[in-house]
Parts: C-alpha cells; structure tokens; sequence
C-alpha cells in the first residue's frame, strides 16, 4: 500500500516531465510531447511511471499539473475562433491600446495584432458611468439580434467586455445570461469576472485571451480528467496558475488565462524552495527547457508577483510591443531559447538563435525523427556536453552524426567555418541571449546581479549554467536533485491558493470603512470558495493589500494591509503605510498630496507542503569518473579533457574540479574550467567559482 502518493506532470513545448512521491522518494520521467493530443503523453507518462514504481492508480491521492498549452495558443493564433461584444462606439478600443509607442523611433515597428478581427467585433447600445450608475440600459433586444446572427456562424467563443463593468457587472452578467440562453455550445468570458479592474484596454486584451483559449483548455482538461478516471485515478486533480498556486480543474475551465505561465511558475516555486534550503537571499532562477528559458529573480526567499505581463511580444525586450494580460503573475522573463531552438545565419552572416523552435515534432536534427534544422541541442551534441545515450532519461538515443551534418549545413558552410567552431557559435549566442535577458529583467525591475546565486534547472539549463553565470559575473551555482524534472517537482511544493483583485475606487480624505469590509468580505468568499475544493479541511492563510498612489499619478504600488476589519480612523493609516512603502521605492514621499486606493486584493492560500529533501549519503572518497570526453571551453576557446562523472554515485561532499560533466537521468551539469562542484548535504549540485571558497550554497 502506498498511501499518499502524488502525482505532478508539466507539459512543456518539447518534453512532458512527470514526477512520482511515495514512501519519501521520487520517480522521475521525461517524454516527448505529444502536440496533436497532449493528453496522450500525459497518460502514458503516468502509466509508465505508475508500472516502473509498483504503485496502484488508487493509491495515488493528487495529481499536480502545470501547461503552456494557453501560452503555446496565443502565441501561435491557435486558438478559439472567438468574437468579441463590447459598449457601442468602443469595439475598437482592443486595437487603439496605448496611446504611446513602444519603440518611439522605429518607423517600421510592428504591433501586435488583436486576437480578434475587427470583423469578429461588435457593440451594443449601453452604458455604465466610472461610478457605477447607469446612465443607459442594456439594449436586450440588440443583444439577442446579435447573438441570433452569431448563432449562424462557426464562433466558438464570446468574450463580453463592457465600460466600467468592473464596479457594476449587472449589464455583462445579464448579457451572460441572455449569450447562454442563445448560444448554447459557446464558451462564454464576462470581463468583470476574468479581470474586474480598471483600465479598458487591459481588460478588454484579457477578456479576450480568456475567450480564446478557453475551448481548446476546457477540451483538454476535460479530456485529462476522464483519461485518468478511466485509468483508476480518482483522486483531486488540480492546476498550477502563473501566480504559483494551485487551484482546481472547474476554475481552470472558467478561467485558463490564470494558466498562461502555469508550467514555469511551477519552476519558481522551486527556485523559492531551493533558496530556503541554502539561506541564499538573492538568487536567480533559470529554467532552461526545449523551447524557451525562463528567468525568475528571487529576493528574500520569494518571487516577485506582479498584476499583469505581455505574451507574444513582437520585440524581444521590449515593453508594450506584446498583448497585456492582466491576472496575479509570477514576474519573470521567458524567450525562446532552449535546447530546440533554431539557429540559423542571417545575410549580416551573424547566427541567431530562436525564438522559433523544433518542438517535439519533429524535434533538433540529433533526434532522428525527421528534423533537419540545427538547434542547441544538435551544438551541444557536437561540442560533447551530451551522453547520447542518457538523453532525457534514455527515452531518446540522440544521433551525433545527424547533429553534425545539421550544424555543418546550416551555419559552419554559410560562415566558412569547422563544424565545432559553428556549434560553439550557436551555444555562445544563446548563452549571450539569456544573459541579456536577465540583465533586462534586472534593470526593469530595479535589481542587480550583485551577490546572486543561479539555480539551474529543466533539461538544458545545467549545461549552460556556468556560463551564463561567468556573463552575469554569478559565483555560485546550484543544480537541484531531479534538475531536468525541475518544473514538475516545484507544482509539488505548491499551496493551494487563490487571489481576487477587485477594483474600488477610494479618496482616503472620503474613507468608508464599512464599504471596505464589505469589499474584503466578498472577496474572502469568492476565494475561499476556490480555495475548499482542492482544501476543504485545511488551515488557510490570508493576505491583503491595496493598490495606492498620490492623485494626479498614473501609476500605483502595492501596500500590504493587516488581516481585520478596518475602522473610522484607519483612513489615516493606510496614508502613513502608503508613504512608508512610497518612500521605501522612490527614496522620497510628496508632501501635502492626497492619497487614494485604486483597487484592493485579497489572497487566501494553505500553508506550503512540508516536503523536505532527504539528506544525502556521504562520500566514501572513492570517486572515479566513468567516462572522459573532449569538450569545448568557451571560456577560453580551446578544446579540453574532461571528466565525466555519474550523479548517482556521487555522494554529500563529493568534489570534482572543472572542467567535468555530471551525468545523470534528464540533464548533465557542464562544470567549466574556471569552476568547482561539490555535492552538498541535500544531495544539490553546487558550482562554485575556482577563485572563491566551495561549500554548500
């Protein structure tokens, strides 16, 4: 009998990762996806992994899962076919956005288009005041002539977002009821559900989203769910959303925007929990996988949570050039740079590397499933930082050769180059993009890499870590136990959470206390009743803030409130916690300026599952290598002898010295020539620069 075994599964673009707890240990598996039906690897990853531990389907007690099918969809224009009903005189508003540009001075910037044509896009005669009053009623009969029109059609989706519904929904929650009555078999997304706060656009772009993605998400998870009840699972199955809680599959199906950033979220968590564990108050996320990398700073052990973020961004690095979502998110960065990423020449003979990606099918050229285009992995397969034989946990035999050929072709004859030259090109440039990316990420968020600590993990990030932290000028690295599963086995060290951000209005001068409460009150409802379907019996932990600003501002920042009903006189404190937040960020607070709260949240979450590493063997100080290879330093640009090592007989306090390679099921950690690695207590790979002292992070 295995009570309490868990189950997480993280579908990426290229490897679905699944993780198995029982009896105080881990089973770890990684497959290729399976784009067409998801589902399928999902299912036959947790077959496998249920048959190779000897544990029963009914044993199993909760199933943790985390996607980037939403995200894959919006990027991709792949998803619902949707139309959007909005205010008349404002179903533009979705393509107007932003006033400003992004790029000021380019002439040729491209904007991101709506996911909905205009075609697709209608009003309706109404109208709510900023207030909250009605200044003119829903045209009913308006509404029903549209949706009969649309019945007629092959829409799929309705996103409804009218002006100013989130302080009074009354005219889209009727427009729901009447859109459900007509449409039956359409998904159907009110804004003041989705997001109910202030700024149209915002709103409108997530309503939308919401909308788009949620045929394919329901279908999906609809399909999961039934795949694993016909399996003999029974037990809870739950999601992972951006702001890196878990919730259930009935508030997915209603709001799989909240899914977006599910997958790396799940690798934030993680970094979090890693970061506990070695007292390191400053680190820096990297999660590499076969897509994309994904970037987290990590301050005082937790990751910053932000309102909003962009998905498809036409320009890289830049703010505003992408389509805004605004729901509770982890703040990260994620471009496409993994180990599928496509490397190409371009007329400058200058080698990108990404976004476009092989994906699983048909996957880098060393995959041997068809794929001709040379990628990360094919270079790193070159340059001998991979065990061919040990690839994703020897669920794919690589093919050297093929990854030669590929290499050779696409970049080394169009720069006149060798082979390995052109590999080592393509691994520099994708460690340069990463490296700028986090340096962007830093600089936006007004942090620096001074005194971080990397922690490296999914498939290809311990491959490339080192030297991304010799660019970041890191010191430490450490590589987690389970690395290349690193995403599946964060959703593990989950809570159970659920936040509701809600937009009121309140001059400070004007404080209602009363009106307050009741905001809070209903707020603490609509979560809690989140939160008791995958919790019904646990302790629950609130939090609350505002979102607050000096008048006149256009921009507000988050103070935190105590968990009680506020009172007459509290209107004086929450200005004096205002300006002591203001002045803790801007060095400075604005005397004789009133202050008001533009909108108010409420968190409620379990507490974090206690899931402790179980300490690690120590060294017997019989280590032997198994294997040497030659490998590329970049560095110093010279090929070098290398010591391969396996993980698993490398006990707490073992040490090599660079350059070597640490193989083990999922990943391998590249130990370059200016670092060390020693295994500490919790079994954690941790890389340190030769020239500072070795330990345990």
């Amino acid at each position: 009998m295995n009570a309490g075994a868990r189950l997480a599964v993280d579908i990426g673009g290229t490897f679905t990762d699944v993780v198995l707890e029982h009896d105080g240990g881990q089973e770890r598996l990684k497959l290729l996806t399976t784009p067409a039906a998801p589902e399928s690897a999902v299912l036959e990853g947790i077959d496998t992994i249920l048959q190779r531990s000897g544990v029963k389907a009914s044993d199993v007690t909760l199933v943790i899962h985390g996607t980037t099918l939403a995200t894959n969809a919006l990027i991709e224009r792949k998803g619902a076919h949707t139309a959007l009903i909005t205010t008349d005189g404002f179903r533009d508003s979705i393509e107007i956005a932003y006033e400003h540009r992004f790029e000021q001075y380019d002439l040729y910037r491209e904007r991101p288009q709506p996911l909905i044509a205009r075609d697709w896009r209608f009003s309706v005669p109404e109208r709510i005041a900023a207030d909250g009053s009605v200044l003119l009623e829903l045209d009913e009969a308006a509404l029903r002539d549209l949706a009969d029109k649309l019945a007629k059609t092959d829409i799929e989706a309705v996103a409804v977002c009218f002006l100013h519904s989130y302080v009074n929904p009354d005219h889209e929650l009727r427009a729901g009821e009447i859109l459900a009555e007509l449409l039956p078999n359409v998904s159907i997304t009110l804004s003041a559900e989705v997001c109910p706060e202030i700024r149209e656009y915002d709103r409108m772009s997530t309503a939308c989203a919401n909308a788009y993605v949620q045929p394919m998400m329901a279908g999906y998870l609809n399909r999961l769910q039934g795949g694993l009840q016909s399996g003999g699972i029974t037990c809870p199955l739950l999601l992972m959303m951006s702001s890196g809680g878990v919730t259930t599959v009935e508030t997915a199906v209603r709001l799989p925007i909240r899914l977006v950033e599910s997958g790396p979220a799940g690798g934030a968590i993680l970094a979090r929990e890693i970061a506990k564990e070695n007292d390191l108050r400053k680190a820096l996320s990297f999660d590499m996988g076969g897509t994309t990398a994904k970037i987290t700073l990590i301050d005082d052990f937790q990751p910053q949570i932000g309102r909003s973020f962009e998905v498809a961004r036409m320009s890289r690095f830049l703010k505003g050039s992408g389509l805004p979502l605004r729901i509770p998110a982890i703040e990260m960065v994620e471009i496409g740079a993994g180990g599928g990423s496509i490397a190409e020449v371009d007329a400058m003979r200058r080698i990108h590397v990404g976004p476009q990606s092989a994906g699983a099918v048909p996957g880098p050229a060393c995959y041997g499933n068809g794929g001709t285009a040379a990628t990360v992995t094919d270079a790193d397969t070159v340059l001998g930082r991979i065990d061919p034989s040990r690839f994703a946990g020897g669920q794919v035999t690589l093919e050297p050769d093929r990854a030669a050929a590929a290499v050779s072709k696409d970049i080394g004859d169009a720069l006149e180059v060798e082979t390995n030259v052109a590999a080592a090109g393509v691994s520099e440039i994708v460690d340069e993009h990463m490296a700028n990316a986090a340096r962007v990420h830093a600089v936006e968020n007004g942090k620096n890499m001074i005194d971080r600590s990397l922690v490296a993990f999914g498939g290809a990030a311990p491959l490339h870590a080192a030297r991304l932290a010799d660019k970041l000028g890191i010191n430490t690295v450490i590589v987690p136990q389970g690395a290349g599963v690193g995403s599946a086995i964060g959703f593990l060290r989950a809570q159970i959470s659920y936040e509701v951000v809600r937009t009121r209005y309140t001059d400070l001068r004007e404080f209602d206390a009363d009106t307050v409460n009741d905001i809070f009150g209903s707020m603490r409802a609509e979560a809690e009743a989140v939160v008791r379907l995958g919790a019904p019996d646990e302790a629950l932990v609130e939090t609350r803030g505002a979102f607050m600003r000096y008048r006149g501002q256009g921009h507000e920042i988050m103070v935190p409130l105590p968990v009680r009903d506020l009172g007459a006189g509290d209107g004086e404190a929450l200005a004096d916690w205002f300006a002591e937040a203001y002045e803790a960020l801007f060095m400075r607070t604005i005397p004789n300026l009133g202050v008001e709260v533009l909108t108010w949240t409420l968190s409620l979450a379990t507490g974090r599952p206690s899931v402790e590493a179980a300490p690690q063997q120590a060294a017997d100080g019989s280590l032997k290598s198994v294997a040497q290879r030659e490998l590329f330093d970049p560095a110093s640009g010279a090929w070098v002898e290398a010591e391969v090592y396996a993980r698993e007989d490398m006990g707490a306090g073992a040490t090599v010295p660079g350059p070597a390679m640490i193989v083990e099921d999922g990943t391998t950690t590249l130990v370059t020539n200016g670092f060390g690695a020693t295994i500490n207590a919790l079994g954690q790979i941790v890389m340190t620069r030769a020239s500072t002292s070795t330990g345990e992070g």
